[in-house]
């Protein structure tokens, strides 16, 4: 069998496994780290909170079911900052329930020291180990003694070319490499490839600082690339599975779709799928 045809032979699995099994669910708490004690080669696969922005929590969860996904990183339009612990009592235990297991906050943006302060105990609240956040470069230093004080992990997430903070992961690197080792990356790969950063290189390159990944797929390496289903745009999938094996990744890899959030469900399924099935096919 050539290669071309084992690739799309996996895939094909990778779409079949994210249908055939869409309510298969493992118990799960928000407070539990994700500890990289993984099947060698595979890869957890989660989802960023913000795909479901215009959704309920309730939807967001049966879509989730519908693709096999059970991890998240939950956002705060469905876990608000201000939530009481009844509320997170509650938003959890819908999750939980689902089997699906809250690995991370955010993103969340961080103007301010209150806004700093309100994120870690609201991390601490909800019980997770992982802040996806962007604070601005000049709170840094304020963020860096809350992680101490915590002891809660915070990734910092690039947004691309529009960014003028943290277009591409380098930015967000060069300053925190030489911090608290709990400061680190939120890879966003579709950012980074608009922004100029090939994602595989970037992953090699800030290994022991990436504890996070937003998966999507964009139509070009450029400013004005567009949000795509994962497998039809730019990114070369094959080696950027590579890289994350190389490194031993022992995060998340969260699909984070953007192209069409009113009806994300099919480009979801499709994305997962290819994702999945590129796994199989790398690791095969």
């Amino acid at each position: 069998m050539s290669s071309r045809r084992n690739f799309l032979l996996q895939t094909a699995l990778g779409v079949a496994a994210t249908t055939i099994a869409p309510f298969a669910a493992t118990t799960a708490l928000a407070g539990d780290k994700f500890t990289g004690n993984k099947v060698k080669g595979q890869l957890p696969v989660g989802m960023a909170g913000y795909t479901f922005a215009k959704f309920d929590l309730d939807q967001a969860i049966a879509i989730m079911n519908r693709v096999n996904i059970k991890y998240i990183s939950v956002k705060d339009i469905h876990l608000p900052l201000n939530s009481t612990p009844e509320k997170i009592q509650e938003v959890l235990g819908k999750f939980n329930a689902a089997g699906i297991k809250v690995y991370a906050v955010g993103v969340i943006y961080m103007k301010t020291k209150k806004a700093v302060d309100e994120a870690f105990e609201y991390a601490k609240r909800v019980g997770v180990p992982l802040i996806v956040g962007v604070p601005t470069p000049e709170l840094l230093d304020y963020t860096e003694e809350k992680i101490k004080a915590y002891d809660i992990r915070l990734a910092v997430h690039n947004h691309g070319p529009e960014d003028a903070l943290y277009p591409g992961p380098k930015n967000a690197y060069d300053l925190i490499k030489n911090r608290d080792a709990r400061m680190g990356l939120c890879l966003d790969i579709g950012h980074a490839t608009r922004a100029g950063e090939e994602p595989s290189k970037a992953i090699l390159a800030y290994k022991s600082r990436i504890f996070d990944l937003h998966i999507k797929d964009v139509s070009a390496a450029a400013k004005d690339g567009k949000a795509i289903e994962i497998g039809r745009g730019v990114i070369d999938f094959k080696k950027l599975i590579a890289a994350l094996d190389k490194i031993n990744y022992q995060g998340v890899c969260s699909i984070e779709f953007e192209k069409d959030m009113s009806d994300p469900l099919p480009g979801i399924a499709e994305s997962a799928g290819y994702f999945r099935g590129v796994i199989n096919t790398v690791n095969s």
